[in-house]
């Protein structure tokens, strides 16, 4: 009856995209790997697709526990999928948000979301350039779709703000 997770850091980010530092939303650092082992509720060398983060792992914890999930923490309970029933309303994306330019990392701010085939992102406060990729045919992310598929940017950018305000940074200040 004993929950093993096995999670990691991202790796190391070298380079890629012309770029250092894994706080960059690029795959590079934005993937994180996750294993997770519970005999008798998780069936042997299965796989699951869903969108999960590291942020949901304190809501299982505290759901497995039986305990009260605080309305204010920001992930998901990973239990109703662990147990094979992704529930209705699962995320469709992760929202990401970085904002400490300048810092000792060098890295610009930006924001954006992911969703498991696209990803939009917006290098906002110094150059207002947006990035679009489709993770099906470009996992490397070296195609940039944002001319090519504006309506897609614009679905993406709707889904990224509604997470924003879901966790408490809009207005901007």
């Amino acid at each position: 009856n004993t929950l093993v997770v096995y999670t990691s850091d991202q790796g190391f980010y070298l380079g890629e995209h012309g770029w250092f530092d894994k706080r960059w939303m690029y795959e590079e650092s934005l993937r994180t790997p996750l294993l997770i082992r519970w005999p008798k509720r998780i069936e042997a060398g299965s796989v699951n697709n869903d969108l999960v983060s590291n942020l949901d792992f304190a809501e299982t914890f505290i759901e497995l526990a039986g305990a009260n999930i605080p309305d204010e923490m920001q992930g998901s309970s990973l239990v109703p999928i662990l147990n094979g029933n992704t529930p209705e309303d699962w995320r469709k994306g992760h929202y990401y948000h970085y904002y400490e330019h300048p810092s000792e990392h060098h890295v610009m701010r930006h924001y954006g979301i992911a969703t498991s085939r696209y990803k939009l992102m917006h290098f906002y406060y110094d150059i207002d350039e947006w990035e679009l990729y489709d993770l099906e045919a470009d996992r490397s992310e070296t195609n940039d779709l944002i001319a090519e598929m504006p309506d897609k940017a614009k679905e993406l950018e709707t889904l990224w703000h509604d997470w924003a305000e879901k966790a408490g940074v809009l207005p901007w200040k």
